[in-house]
């Protein structure tokens, strides 16, 4: 069976629909277009399956160049039989195609080498068939003082070296005992001595043991972070009785002195050798796992908030509040351009409040500032309520910005690059101002680990975590689509088919020349060719261009299809977009070709009736309560209004105004039993919530979402308190929760 089927049979979808991605993929295609404008070809596959075809045909071909390698190795060591190639070749896994390899992998000196040198193997050869024989009498047959082996002992020592690497070499006993270490083995974690005060955030795992299987992966990367930092020593083992058991009903031929013998190799082969080797590949395991399980719940929560509702083009006021250093202003244009800066001292020690007042209303009537934009970090909230108290004209909306990243920006070369004349609080306050006008176009230009929506961003495979990143960004660009006029380079460089290269020529293009007037217009970009072009055009809007097919997401190779759309019932394109009742005319089947199906047709149709339609929200004003901005003093029982700012999958985090977001655990996110907090709540989610518990000095605030959430049924569970026995299950999320989901198939 070749990967093409295995593929199909893995994620249960056809046979032609794979080989047709696989195709699109190898000429260059990307996922959105694939999914988007690609449907006949695939039988309309969305994104996350195109993604696990193109991910699951990426591990296969690494299988196959891995047992290539393999091959060649064996076969200049003239080791190489039709049975082991065929062996080889229908290994399924990585770890099932490594243990195979294992008897044949070039060593360092090891025991059992040094055993074989001294000419011991035909006795390890004897004692291990079981046969009866004199034990004693036969070993001594091998006493060689030249070559160290001085007793009787020394002989049968060496032997059993020699048969410990074969029982560690044994691919069936590998598999086996693989499967008892992930089925029946625990973590062990226990506090270093003396490291109690120093890790007393990893008090929780002081003393501590769950199952590997069930273990979720933010307590798999918490302890691994905790062994680490030197606070915590893990250990992972199933029974070793169990493990003993395994080896001796393989291996245990007889009850005499030969199967003793055997019995007493396998006791150093399981200690020395095989528990070392399993717990090596357990760790490699549950960190894959949880590092993907970690980075789909950052996928999610990214996605969530890169299609958070946009408050438009608008005129706004933006603030990066500060107390001693005063709060810098900036005034943007509807584009996001900057008008004016200034730093205001409303707050102490200054208390400039008359001073600051008079100008943002001055700055408010000059730029008719339509919104203010206040970043939610020190002092935020005592600006929104100076903001409140100004006398500002009522269609001037005051909004608490999330700020988390706004000061990587700051520092960054796009920033420097954007506005190298300013200091890294204009830049920041600019930064907070567009991310509330439109947070994709701004959050494209900070890397995304430092957004603050993650869980272990740091400890988790750092390429993986990329590249899921990539596949969130690109599929949040190209869902939205991007206006070639106004778009900056980091978000054009996440348009299908472009990258930072083209993107940067674009916009030389747009700078030079003025801006775009037709998409046909960016064949003249440098390195944009006719590939590019058809990866991208799709994605691109030109609001005010000639043809009104170019603010939309029809691509341009289907123009004619429209053109003659509008040509049979008598009218423009332009009236055939605004006119239902032309399109209600339209027979579908009449424009069906060879490449053109229903599927896209219909894609058609819904894009003339809403040409270039945002698909976020509207956005919504949200203000926290007023008289409520510190810690202390949130009181117990509270009822305040939030917005979840991370989800984890222990809960979720809320700020409520006090610059400390507080946790809902996943215990108190509804009335119901809830296994998977993305399936009941969303990141930039507006949420009610009750103050359960507030420890002012960790810093640590208690919420609930539940209605009644003292009374008996709802248990509450404070962050890091774990219910061992409970088995926690894998979220389905969005793009990459179904993602992770499909791959699950295969492993």
């Amino acid at each position: 069976m070749n990967n093409i089927h295995k593929i199909a049979g893995e994620l249960s979808v056809q046979i032609k629909q794979v080989e047709a991605v696989v195709e699109l993929l190898e000429s260059g295609a990307t996922v959105p277009f694939i999914s988007r404008y690609r449907k006949e070809m695939t039988g309309s596959l969305d994104e996350v399956a195109v993604a696990a075809i193109r991910d699951r045909s990426q591990q296969l071909q690494d299988l196959d160049k891995r047992k290539e390698a393999i091959l060649k190795s064996i076969k200049e060591q003239e080791k190489l039989t039709p049975e082991l190639e065929k062996e080889i070749n229908a290994a399924e896994t990585m770890a099932r195609l490594e243990d195979i390899y294992l008897p044949y992998k070039p060593k360092r000196r090891t025991k059992g080498t040094i055993a074989k040198e001294k000419g011991l193997e035909p006795l390890a050869k004897k004692v291990f068939e079981q046969i009866p024989f004199d034990l004693q009498t036969e070993a001594a047959h091998y006493i060689d003082e030249e070559k160290e082996v001085v007793t009787i002992e020394d002989a049968l020592h060496g032997a059993r070296d020699i048969m410990a690497e074969w029982i560690n070499e044994n691919a069936v006993v590998r598999e086996a005992l693989r499967k008892l270490f992930y089925e029946k083995g625990r973590f062990y974690a226990k506090v270093l001595t003396g490291k109690e005060q120093e890790g007393h955030k990893y008090k929780d795992y002081f003393e501590w043991d769950e199952a590997v299987k069930t273990a979720p992966s933010h307590r798999v990367l918490a302890m691994r972070r905790g062994e680490k930092e030197m606070i915590l020593m893990l250990d992972i083992k199933p029974e070793e009785e169990d493990a003993i058991a395994l080896l001796e009903r393989h291996f245990v031929k007889a009850e005499n002195d030969l199967g003793e013998q055997v019995r007493i190799t396998i006791a150093d082969a399981y200690k020395r050798l095989l528990k070392p080797s399993m717990e090596t590949e357990i760790r490699i395991l549950t960190k894959k796992k949880a590092d993907e399980e970690a980075i789909k719940v950052f996928s999610e929560n990214l996605r969530q908030l890169l299609l958070s509702a946009p408050l438009g083009q608008k005129n706004v006021m933006a603030v990066d509040p500060g107390f001693r250093t005063g709060c810098k202003l900036v005034c943007l244009d509807k584009q996001g351009k900057l008008l004016f800066n200034e730093a205001i001292y409303p707050h102490e020690p200054q208390r400039q409040v008359q001073k600051s007042a008079a100008l943002i209303l001055q700055l408010v009537s000059k730029y008719n500032i339509e919104a203010i934009a206040i970043g939610n970090g020190t002092a935020g909230r005592e600006t929104e309520k100076f903001m409140n108290e100004i006398g500002l004209p009522k269609n001037v909306m005051v909004v608490m910005v999330n700020e988390s990243g706004a000061s990587i920006y700051s520092a960054s070369d796009i920033a420097r690059e954007e506005f190298s004349d300013y200091d890294l609080t204009v830049r920041g306050a600019v930064s907070i101002g567009r991310r509330l006008m439109d947070p994709l176009a701004e959050l494209v230009k900070i890397d995304a680990k430092s957004i603050g929506v993650g869980q272990y961003q740091h400890d988790v495979d750092q390429n993986l975590l990329k590249s899921g990143l990539d596949d969130t960004v690109m599929s949040c660009v190209n869902a939205v689509g991007v206006e070639v006029n106004t778009a900056s380079k980091q978000l054009l460089t996440y348009v299908s088919g472009l990258g930072p290269q083209i993107a940067q020529n674009i916009v030389d293009y747009r700078n030079e020349n003025g801006p775009f007037k037709s998409k046909n217009e960016l064949k003249k970009v440098p390195r944009l060719g006719d590939k590019a072009y058809e990866q991208a055009a799709g994605f691109l809007r030109i609001g005010d261009a000639a043809n009104p097919l170019d603010s939309s997401a029809v691509h341009p190779e289907s123009y004619n299809i429209v053109e003659q759309m509008a040509k049979d019932v008598q009218a423009s394109v332009k009236d055939l977009m605004t006119g239902k009742e032309l399109r209600e005319q339209l027979d579908m089947k009449k424009y069906i070709t060879e490449t053109i199906g229903l599927p896209t047709l219909k894609d058609i149709m819904q894009e003339l009736a809403k040409p270039g339609r945002d698909p976020r929200e509207q956005f919504e004003a949200f203000s926290f309560t007023e008289g409520v901005n510190k810690i202390s003093e949130l009181k117990v029982g509270m009822k305040l209004p939030g917005i979840i700012t991370n989800i984890t999958n222990f809960g979720a985090f809320v700020d409520v105004g006090v610059h400390q977001d507080g946790l809902v655990h996943v215990s108190h996110l509804a009335d119901k039993f809830v296994s998977n907090p993305a399936e009941v709540v969303s990141v930039q989610q507006k949420v009610q919530v009750t103050v359960l518990e507030v420890d002012e000095s960790r810093k640590r605030i208690s919420l609930s979402l539940k209605k009644d959430p003292f009374s008996k049924e709802a248990e509450h569970k404070p962050k890091g308190k774990f219910n061992k026995k409970k088995e926690e299950k894998t979220p389905e999320g969005d793009f990459q929760s179904k993602l992770a989901a499909l791959k699950g198939k295969f492993g």
